[in-house]
């Protein structure tokens, strides 16, 4: 295990879905070894509570999340990121803040499961679909690491 873990910032538009599934996901599969955070450019100020919904049945803890802005990150006491991810394509096209470091930036896009639309078990099975798109990127992501994560 490496002293320092690689610190991962996940970013989307609203910081309620995608970017908090892959936040929970890096860190629990990185085994110690990857910090992930997550933030939005424009977060909507609460995680969707179908994301919530699917870490918990997944197994992952859900105490902490909330949705925030990428500004907090590029504050100078902020964690020092190695690697900026993006996964959302409205996200990926905007205009970051400058991240101290100059981290490695990926744009892994996923369809956002917030943005459909039924019952709750239809809306719940779009969070299944996209938690195992996200999930399947993310440990490739991890055995790739910071450094080939263009690979992923």
């Amino acid at each position: 295990m490496t002293e320092k873990p690689i610190n991962v910032l996940v970013l989307c538009t609203g910081n309620s879905a995608r970017s908090v599934l892959a936040e929970a996901l890096i860190n629990d599969l990185g085994g110690g070894q990857w910090k992930a955070y997550s933030a939005g450019s424009r977060p909507t100020g609460k995680v969707n509570p179908l994301s919530l919904e699917i870490l918990r049945e997944k197994g992952h803890a859900t105490e902490g999340f909330r949705s925030k802005s990428w500004d907090e990150f590029a504050l100078p006491d902020a964690p020092k990121m190695d690697l900026v991810i993006t996964v959302c394509d409205n996200a990926a096209g905007e205009v970051c803040p400058i991240w101290p470091g100059h981290p490695a930036k990926v744009h892994l896009g996923f369809p956002d499961p917030a943005a459909v639309e039924g019952s709750h078990d239809e809306r719940l099975a779009a969070f299944r679909q996209v938690y195992a798109m996200i999930e399947a990127k993310m440990r490739r992501v991890i055995a790739l690491g910071p450094e080939r994560v263009g690979e992923a």
